[in-house]
């Protein structure tokens, strides 16, 4: 498979299988995680992988009872959580490079889960204090997303994208298409 028919099968799923995920499948995402390029090679990011079942339970909690991600939490058997080490990045020119490198390392995780047909649904919407809490992250980090991780149990068509036209333009902004 090439890297555009891999962008292409990718989806956000939010239905898992309680298989569980192989060891060198895990080790594997992981480390093209660990791989992904960084503000000045800092490598700010860190992952957090939540087997357990009752922490899993736990991290529901920090989510809002109508959010739709709570689910998937509980029925996919891992959950990835990415965390960000903000003295070991820095904001230039109002860039933050730690949320832009972090995020580098969470979508090479994600492709390289869909690669081995593996589900993920990259999520924000949650009290980071509540998972630093029962996570015993430190202060001095920040908890910037979670995934499920596991095998799908649904398969999702593709929902619709802007056209090339929309989002590129030669020169300048808003100047002819490539």
């Amino acid at each position: 498979m090439n890297f555009l028919e891999l962008a292409q099968k990718r989806r956000s799923l939010r239905s898992y299988l309680p298989d569980p995920v192989e060891q060198e499948k895990l080790d594997y995402v992981l480390e093209c995680a660990r791989l992904a390029p960084s503000w000045k090679n800092l490598q700010c990011w860190r992952f957090i992988v939540v087997e357990d079942e009752a922490l899993r339970q736990e991290l529901t909690t920090a989510y809002a009872e109508t959010n739709p991600g709570r689910k998937a939490l509980l029925q996919a058997p891992l959950i990835v959580v990415l965390c960000g080490v903000p003295a070991e990045s820095e904001i230039w020119e109002g860039k933050d490079y730690m949320m832009l490198d972090a995020g580098l390392a969470m979508e090479h995780l994600i492709l390289a889960a869909a690669e081995q047909g593996l589900g993920t649904c990259w999520q924000g919407l949650f009290s980071e204090a509540k998972v630093r809490e029962i996570l015993k992250v430190p202060e001095n980090v920040r908890v910037l997303a979670m995934t499920p991780l596991g095998y799908p149990a649904e398969e999702r068509k593709p929902r619709p994208r802007k056209e090339m036209s929309q989002i590129v333009f030669k020169g300048t902004w808003g100047s002819g298409n490539v």
